[in-house]
């Protein structure tokens, strides 16, 4: 799996939580962390973490983790500008990418691993986890759409890659609610912390 990378988008100023929630305690460490410590545990070792607010806060954070981060200087303009600036950050013989919220520190570990057997066993180019039928993260991108994903639709994001080679989609199911879950106020915070 040296080929995958993982790309965390962490970049975002938290604004319904009213403070940086990426810095928030979560299980003994922060949620960040614990994003990392997932993607790690599920057998990638290559993790990019694309910030912008709170930058040094967050690299100290991670100071201690094998990850690589990389600023995201245009992270005001949308989520788009974390997954493109990730991407470019990529080094050019990454063959896959796996996009994970920096929000959601309960992903199971095997869902990772259920999305890289499809893409493995399946020959598509974009493998999307779901959870009832719907999407959730990470979804899967081959990195032969690299210049698709550099030139993303900023009002559609990465799914405007989607819309453009449908035929090229796997769907999963993960049987994972979790993957549809983010934490973006306080009481999504106090919920997940029970």
């Amino acid at each position: 799996m040296n080929d995958i990378w993982a790309i965390v988008l962490a970049a975002g100023m938290s604004t319904r939580m009213g403070t940086q929630k990426l810095l928030l305690p979560f299980d003994g460490k922060t949620i960040v962390e614990k994003v990392v410590e997932n993607i790690l545990n599920s057998g990638i070792s290559n993790v990019l973490v694309v910030l912008g607010a709170n930058h040094d806060e967050i690299v100290e954070v991670l100071k201690s983790w094998p990850v690589k981060t990389f600023r995201n200087e245009h992270f005001r303009e949308g989520m788009h500008t974390s997954v493109i600036s990730g991407v470019k950050a990529l080094p050019g013989d990454a063959r896959a990418v796996m996009i994970f919220l920096g929000d959601q520190p309960f992903i199971p570990v095997n869902v990772s691993a259920k999305v890289i057997e499809a893409w493995n066993n399946s020959g598509r180019g974009i493998v999307i986890p779901l959870f009832n039928g719907k999407r959730g993260h990470p979804p899967l991108y081959d990195l032969k759409f690299r210049q698709e994903i550099l030139n993303l639709d900023p009002s559609v994001g990465l799914r405007s890659v989607a819309l453009k080679f449908p035929d090229e989609i796997l769907e999963v199911e993960t049987f994972s609610p979790e993957i549809v879950r983010d934490i973006d106020t306080q009481e999504d915070y106090l919920r997940e912390l029970k």
